[in-house]
């Protein structure tokens, strides 16, 4: 946390910088002015209606919330709640986001108990579709700066992140007053600071592990190193998995002259279609497991879908990495080496950290002795002890490895410094989508969720959108969905058990869709970010936001994704 409040501060400090003002003021007038005119012509300032009146009218009377009916501060022991902001491996927006998502149910009936459903239901009813321009402004940022205006971007990019934060930070809490000020305190609380933890003990333990061995760079070769990757994601999170095996795939291939199209392939599969097979792996399916959704299912279950993609994509990816291979000089592939470096691993007790992390990660699924408030937001004490535990473990590693061991690996900060700045501010204008999307038929996406009715619909809706928003929401907006719309009224484990015996297939699209899009776009799922800037770090030059998205997504994963929807889903 201090780490990330470091980041915080100096993005504060550097925004006084004129230079940037002079670039991007004049874009801040059109948002600031558009949602302050909305709310105050009838759109949902807070000051104007009783924050419960919609959901009174909707839903039979709730018990007082827990921040409503504890004090401050004040330690609870609630069995119920404590669900709330268990994640896995990875994502940590997607970590914290167990715990407005558990809230969610709401709803649907389907055993939420409530709490963010006062703040997220109405404030989502009550935005408008064009609310998320500042976060379609991020994204274009990060899409075109690079592109038309590099030096300035690499030089200014925390300013720009800012910037975006702002337009959408100021007028936000001028509408809608306490609303928008809990909705942003939720995020940064229970998203993106357990989700910055994460990313930093992940990267620090995984930078201090050094595969040594006369790895060469081949297509059988990269295409096992691809294969170790994808099956090791789902037991440690693709974060995990990818933070482990993108060093050595980087020092394989140190001498091809090609690489970009590794490490693209390496986010499709290591980060993204390889955490499907147990809740560890990715984290809507670690949110499925705290809402009822057996353990072992994703392993009975998913195996066959991500099969399909995953040795589409590896053979694919041999095939083209052996034509690239073939164009290449000869000299630009490794020679054999003259003497044979033995396989080891130096650095092999940070393995130990990585299965603590692993652990603390899950204990926050499992454990729940209660919480706490912070501004006004429910904290989980399993999440607390969770990210206490994380760095602790990252701390550990800095101690006890060699400074020489990250020396070899090529470890810095530019990576994870990169991430934490451009994600606070994805993390503060993502707000509007978020909060449209759980408001469910209420809000302004409502045609969006009344179209799912078969299961390829529900596989594509969730994919799409989980391809550029938080998977998590996503994942269980769809997922109470289907139990809303064939067991309205039921409790939770019950609809769940009657899903799961006579309608399995759509929590199957829905399982995948959420985690096989996810390596359609960089912001797609937390790894992508990460693999990408380290990459860049290493001098491998990567394509821009759209042109992964339409140079390889597009003709790479749409096929593969539409061969899944036609075996599984139609």
């Amino acid at each position: 946390m201090t780490l990330t409040r470091s980041f915080v501060c100096l993005t504060l400090f550097r925004s006084i910088a004129p230079a940037i003002n002079a670039v991007i003021a004049a874009g801040a007038i059109v948002p600031i002015v558009a949602i302050s005119l909305a709310a105050s012509t009838g759109n949902g300032i807070a000051g104007q209606r009783d924050p419960q009146t919609d959901l009174d009218e909707t839903r039979p009377p709730a018990s007082p919330t827990a921040h409503e009916a504890q004090p401050a501060g004040e330690l609870t022991a609630d069995g119920e709640e404590g669900a709330a902001g268990a994640a896995a491996p990875d994502l940590t927006h997607e970590m914290g986001q167990a715990g407005a998502d558990d809230e969610h149910g709401a709803h649907s009936g389907n055993g939420g108990n409530g709490e963010r459903g006062d703040h997220g239901g109405e404030l989502g009813a009550a935005l408008p579709l064009w609310s998320v321009i500042p976060f379609v402004g991020i994204l274009l940022s990060i899409a075109i700066f690079p592109l038309v205006a590099g030096h300035f971007w690499h030089e200014h990019y925390p300013k720009v992140s800012l910037f975006w934060a702002v337009v959408l930070a100021v007028p936000f809490l001028l509408a809608y007053h306490g609303q928008a000020f809990y909705a942003i305190a939720h995020i940064y609380l229970i998203d993106y600071i357990p989700f910055i933890i994460l990313l930093w003990g992940l990267f620090t333990v995984s930078g201090g592990i050094v595969v040594r061995g006369s790895l060469r760079g081949t297509p059988a070769m990269n295409t096992l190193l691809l294969f170790v990757g994808t099956a090791m994601a789902s037991w440690v999170g693709t974060t995990g998995a990818a933070m482990v095996m993108i060093r050595p795939v980087l020092r394989a291939n140190a001498h091809r002259r090609s690489k970009m199209h590794i490490i693209i392939f390496f986010i499709f599969l290591v980060a993204n279609i390889g955490g499907s097979l147990t809740p560890l792996g990715d984290p809507p399916l670690f949110l499925g497991f705290l809402h009822s959704v057996p353990f072992f299912w994703t392993l009975e279950h998913m195996p066959a879908p991500m099969f399909v993609a995953a040795a589409l994509l590896l053979a694919l990816f041999y095939l083209l990495d052996r034509w690239i291979a073939a164009r290449e000089n000869s000299d630009e592939l490794p020679a054999e080496p003259t003497e044979k470096i033995r396989f080891g691993i130096a650095g092999a007790h940070n393995f130990l950290f990585l299965a603590g992390i692993v652990g603390a990660v899950l204990m926050s699924g499992l454990w729940r002795p209660g919480h706490y408030t912070l501004l006004g937001v429910h904290v989980e004490i399993q999440n607390t002890v969770r990210d206490g535990l994380i760095v602790m473990c990252g701390l550990l590693s800095l101690l006890t490895t060699r400074h020489e061991l990250r020396r070899e690996n090529d470890f810095t900060w530019g990576p994870i410094r990169e991430v934490a700045y451009l994600f606070a501010g994805i993390f503060m204008t993502i707000i509007p989508a978020l909060e449209i999307l759980k408001a469910g038929e209420q809000g302004a996406l409502a045609g969006l969720v009344r179209v799912c009715n078969q299961p390829w619909q529900y596989y594509w809706i969730t994919g799409s959108l989980s391809a550029f928003l938080d998977n998590a929401p996503t994942y269980l907006t769809f997922f109470n969905t289907a139990l809303g719309k064939f067991y309205p009224g039921m409790a939770e484990p019950t609809a769940v058990a009657e899903l799961i015996a006579s309608n399995n297939v759509y929590l199957l699209a829905i399982s995948a869709g959420a985690v096989f899009f996810g390596a359609f776009t960089y912001i797609g799922n937390a790894p992508n970010f990460m693999v990408k800037s380290i990459a860049e770090e290493a001098g491998i030059p990567m394509p821009s936001f759209f042109g992964y998205m339409f140079r390889w997504s597009v003709p790479i994963l749409l096929p593969a994704f539409l061969l899944v929807t036609f075996i599984f889903f139609v």
